[in-house]
């Protein structure tokens, strides 16, 4: 089943379609707009069609418990939906746990991977969050492992089919030259 698009309302969330995005040409679309209790139900939808073949490739796919956990574990105070030129396509989730953020929920339907967005949904989740300690987790063998190392995460631990992720505060600020450095 394909989850249709759904048109935004335009609700930003300090983010601009364009305003400090990354590299690709779906950036320059993007907005984040707070997520509400009514979205659950196409976000949940939209995980099981997203993490399907991850979670067959690892045997633990089953259609009515895919969608369970995300409706036992959805937050919309935690979540943002993604919105490309006006359309609700995705979600994130940043998840406060003591110091720490746990980075969640990360959905973006197949026909918008590999086109920037991802990226720069996550340039702005780090520009809010990059100060704290972010953890996650994928399944193994997912390709959204490339992405998060991209942006700095890194090995932490595994279990199982799950593999656990840890970006260190401001990891890409310590290579950038501080004001001070400049003569």
């Amino acid at each position: 089943m394909s989850v249709p698009p759904r048109a935004g309302d335009g609700i930003g969330a300090g983010a601009g379609a364009g305003a400090g995005a990354g590299a690709g040409a779906g950036a320059d679309r993007l907005e984040l707009r707070p997520a509400r209790a009514s979205d659950v139900d196409w976000l949940a939808e939209l995980r099981a069609e997203v993490m399907r073949p991850d979670l067959e490739r690892v045997g633990v796919f089953t259609p009515v418990r895919v969608r369970e956990r995300f409706r036992s574990g959805y937050r919309p105070e935690n979540t943002m939906i993604v919105v490309v030129d006006g359309t609700d396509v995705g979600c994130i989730a940043v998840r406060p746990d003591g110091d720490e953020r746990w980075v969640e929920h990360f959905y973006l339907p197949r026909r918008l991977q590999g086109a920037g967005i991802g990226t720069a949904v996550l340039d702005r989740v780090l520009a809010l969050h990059g100060g704290r300690v972010l953890r996650l987790n994928v399944l193994r063998g997912s390709r959204a492992q490339r992405l998060y190392e991209r942006a700095g995460f890194r090995y932490d631990s595994d279990e199982g089919v799950d593999v656990f992720l840890r970006r260190d505060p401001d990891r890409c600020a310590a290579s950038e030259p501080s004001s001070a450095d400049e003569g």
